[in-house]
């Protein structure tokens, strides 16, 4: 049966795979090219499809060329090209993109450009400007009415920390789906301080006015904001809630995870232990909430049995996992098993340490007392770079009264500031723990010198910083004083 050409060609780029090379799609645009095919939405969306996931250098140059002369022959009529090209490119490029054509007055644009557009500003640090000035077009073109556009928006200001925009866009949105309820509800329950307006729109979407019934999201949501602000008697009602409308807690993942983590945080581990239990199917999620509530209850070794019950199921940890056990080892004196865990997840696990996990070791020899295992597994691992290890066992010393180790300790976060720092007020701490540590060993003469040392650099000090220094210093002098009138 005879095919034509662009029906061939079109049903060769369906069919391509992603990992296709640079060099073939070249060809099979030069086919499209010698046939005249260059000119058909649906194909350029496809071949820019295309270009965008090729990891050659120079394929979304190619992919933006194939846009530039679409436009250049249709005017800017049809969208659809131009919305592949923005949801298939990085954030930045999307933004960048989509600015270059409002500055080129193509009037390609429709509800999916914007949805497109501001997503992309959803996803990247610090688009707030370009997303208000999307939003402006968008009342500018009277796209306001779209529902999948203002969750869109709503998504976009949550993610850039403006809540109050969010809350007025969903105030003025006529019609609501479950997923504008649950948009702004996450954004407000993925920050502690906005959780209890989270809780508040929950009530609200209860109430049944809205028309619009939670759903296994919208409870994952408010059981994470309950988990942040413990309020445990609001947590059991959702349970409640949970078991009678939503789902069977037994066979859903991720409301069982909430729940466990939830009565964890909330003081009822033997709840979370119970819901644990009953739970059919468990991910890392699950075993790393449960974990993570033993460790913050003390129960060590119990979190130990539990990680290797979870190895036995072959589930594999994440790094999340060994920071709740590694604090479980230090809050519960297991220095050996820490140890042991720290080794197993380089080198059994291959899970590279993050600086928090070496912080967790520093925390646990120096609980223990092992201030020079902590001090040489700071110099042995390499990360003697890190300030925040070395106050954390100066800190150590400090309450094993360890002297000399926290002098030394000390000594080397004063070394590793720059002589010139403009934030140098900001770790004058260093300075007055290694006064106070002079000053517990008699050390006068040093006290004086780490005082000449702050004027010299003109490092500034808040009030109590000040006073604790001169009265060393003027401690200093009268003790030579009585010295010379006795």
């Amino acid at each position: 049966m005879h095919t034509s050409p662009r029906v061939r060609t079109l049903s060769l780029l369906q069919h391509c795979k992603t990992s296709l090379p640079t060099n073939h799609i070249t060809q099979i645009h030069s086919q499209l090219i010698s046939n005249d095919l260059t000119q058909s939405p649906t194909i350029v969306a496809r071949l820019i499809q295309h270009y965008c996931a090729s990891k050659a250098p120079h394929a979304t140059h190619y992919a933006h060329l194939v846009i530039d002369q679409f436009y250049r022959h249709n005017n800017g009529c049809n969208p659809y090209p131009l919305n592949v090209l923005i949801r298939c490119t990085p954030p930045v490029d999307s933004i960048n993109i989509f600015a270059s054509r409002v500055s080129k007055g193509t009037p390609s644009f429709d509800d999916f450009t914007y949805i497109f557009v501001l997503g992309a500003c959803a996803r990247r640090v610090k688009a707030l400007w370009e997303g208000l000035q999307v939003h402006c077009r968008v009342i500018k073109h009277g796209c306001v009415s779209n529902v999948m556009l203002q969750t869109t928006m709503i998504h976009f200001y949550v993610n850039s920390n403006a809540y109050a925009f969010a809350r007025k866009v969903f105030d003025e949105m006529p019609v609501r789906t479950a997923a504008t309820w649950n948009s702004l509800i996450a954004g407000y329950c993925s920050r502690k301080e906005y959780a209890r307006d989270g809780l508040m729109l929950f009530v609200e979407m209860l109430n049944g006015k809205c028309g619009v019934k939670a759903n296994d999201t919208t409870v994952v949501c408010v059981l994470s904001a309950v988990s942040r602000l413990g309020t445990l008697e609001m947590g059991v009602s959702i349970h409640g809630y949970i078991e009678k409308t939503v789902c069977d807690v037994e066979n859903d993942v991720y409301i069982g995870t909430g729940l466990v983590d939830m009565y964890a945080k909330c003081g009822l581990l033997d709840s979370a232990l119970n819901v644990f239990m009953r739970m059919r199917h468990k991910n890392v999620h699950t075993w790393t909430a449960m974990v993570s509530g033993l460790a913050v209850h003390g129960r060590g070794k119990q979190a130990l049995k539990f990680f290797n019950d979870m190895t036995d199921s072959g589930i594999s940890p994440n790094s999340v996992t060994f920071t709740s056990l590694l604090l479980a080892c230090s809050q519960a004196g297991l220095v050996e098993e820490g140890l042991s865990l720290f080794h197993n997840m380089k080198n059994k696990f291959g899970i590279v340490p993050l600086p928090h996990h070496y912080g967790c070791i520093v925390d646990l020899l120096a609980r223990a007392g092992h201030l020079d295992d902590a001090f040489k597994f700071i110099v042995g691992e390499k990360v003697e770079s890190d300030e925040v290890l070395w106050r954390s066992l100066l800190h150590a010393c400090r309450l094993h009264n360890d002297i000399v180790m926290g002098e030394r300790v000390a000594k080397i976060l004063i070394s590793m500031q720059p002589e010139l720092n403009l934030e140098a007020c900001d770790r004058s701490e260093d300075y007055v723990a290694l006064s106070n540590m002079c000053a517990s060993a008699g050390k006068w003469e040093e006290v004086a010198a780490v005082r000449e040392a702050i004027i010299d650099k003109g490092i500034e000090t808040n009030p109590a910083v000040t006073n604790y220094l001169q009265y060393s210093y003027f401690g200093f002098h009268s003790s030579l004083l009585l010295v010379k009138i006795v």
